[in-house]
């Protein structure tokens, strides 16, 4: 497989070392970053036979790329994904809250639909979400989210303006709203929220918690759905990865969706 990568952050890293540690590899590395910082990309990986650098869409296509993986922001998806849908790429979107973006989910969809490809959304650091879909389909559905991280998680967020993340000594809700509403607002943070949204009752029809909880162990995320088919309780305690607004989940959730856009067969 030629894989490409948008951006080369924690989660870019933390993926190629993944793919390293699974035995997964990739013909070609193509990866896209921002003109200038070119240099931060070594000249070759593990998981690699070819490590390739580029600073935009059109550099990525010309090295024609099996399936690409974005982990760079809501501003990546917008400045580069329409263009890899609509020549035909694949893509997975790691940033899932910029779906939150009404115009932008559009733009994405219509790509995908002129180039024939696929808009991929990774479960993330949540799981249920096939139930969850299956939930939709039948309709009325009703879902409710609390995502738990530690302080830190929440630093250079607009939590810091409801509490003193520093010092707290016990939960805090620094949220409460509608799914599109928890996206915009913390788009590091409440991807979560987004994917459940985009699988289940929508942005509006999704409530969403928000708290920063000193004596979490972890990002925690927790899920109710309700609907005529039955009742869905989820829970999950994740183990943060190099950035404490990640979890690891999130990270083995897109090398499951590299190798299974590589294999035979789809769980």
């Amino acid at each position: 497989m030629r894989l490409g990568l948008i951006g080369y952050g924690t989660i870019a890293q933390t993926l190629l070392d993944t793919m390293q540690a699974t035995g997964t590899r990739a013909d070609a590395l193509i990866v896209l970053v921002r003109a200038g910082t070119e240099a931060r990309v070594p000249a070759g990986h593990p998981a690699a036979d070819a490590v390739h650098v580029v600073t935009d869409a059109a550099g990525l296509l010309a090295h024609a790329p099996d399936l690409v993986v974005e982990c760079a922001g809501h501003a990546a998806v917008s400045a580069h994904v329409p263009p890899l849908l609509e020549a035909g790429t694949d893509v997975v979107v790691v940033s899932v809250g910029a779906l939150a973006d009404a115009a932008l989910h559009d733009r994405l969809t219509g790509a995908a639909t002129r180039g024939g490809a696929r808009l991929i959304l990774p479960p993330g650091a949540v799981g249920g979400v096939d139930i969850l879909a299956a939930l939709g389909l039948g309709g009325d559905l009703a879902v409710t989210y609390r995502g738990t991280k530690p302080p830190r998680a929440w630093a250079g967020t607009p939590a810091e303006e409801v509490c003193d993340l520093g010092a707290l000594t016990g939960p805090a809700t620094i949220f409460t709203g509608t799914a599109r509403e928890a996206a915009t607002a913390y788009p590091k943070n409440a991807n979560v929220a987004a994917t459940l949204a985009l699988a289940g009752a929508g942005f509006e029809a999704t409530r969403v918690e928000l708290v920063a909880d000193p004596a979490a162990p972890g990002n925690l995320h927790a899920f109710e759905a309700v609907s005529p088919l039955g009742r869905v309780t989820v829970s999950i305690e994740n183990t943060p990865s190099g950035n404490a607004r990640t979890s690891m989940t999130t990270i083995y959730s897109v090398l499951r969706a590299i190798r299974t856009h590589a294999g035979l067969t789809v769980i």
